[in-house]
């Protein structure tokens, strides 16, 4: 008894929104550059933590999306981590599914290559593979 209670004990100590979510911060384990960012609700944690894979909380689809389901570019989880205020989560991860992986939609490696320069954006990373050749 209050063993299945005991294995969720720790997403109790998590700070959840009030929409039951949580900001994470996907970094790349190898070379430490921010990839991505996007939500979890308590589901999607739990799932990453059991599969040792992403897996997020679409908000615009308001369903669970495990990064990679439609591009092949899964992200292999090494450390979830928990912020001071616990109430933002880093994930770890290798990207697979391109060398160098492709994190972001737009078919770049991370979806942080707008720069901000002399008052305006600018693109500093270049498209690896073409979006439309990427998702079904």
């Amino acid at each position: 008894m209050g063993g299945d209670n005991t294995s969720m004990n720790w997403l109790d100590d998590i700070q959840w929104d009030d929409k039951g979510l949580i900001p994470v911060i996907t970094q790349e384990a190898s070379s430490g550059d921010v990839l991505m960012f996007a939500w979890m609700n308590r589901e999607a944690l739990q799932k990453t933590a059991e599969l040792g894979q992403a897996v997020y909380f679409s908000r615009s689809r308001g369903r669970l999306w495990h990064k990679g389901e439609e591009s092949g570019h899964l992200q292999t989880v090494h450390e979830i981590r928990l912020d001071c205020d616990n109430d933002v989560i880093l994930l770890k991860v290798t990207q697979l599914g391109h060398e160098p992986g492709i994190a972001c939609h737009t078919g770049r490696h991370s979806c942080f290559f707008s720069v901000y320069k002399g008052g305006q954006w600018v693109v500093t990373e270049p498209v690896l593979k073409d979006p439309t050749t990427i998702y079904k």
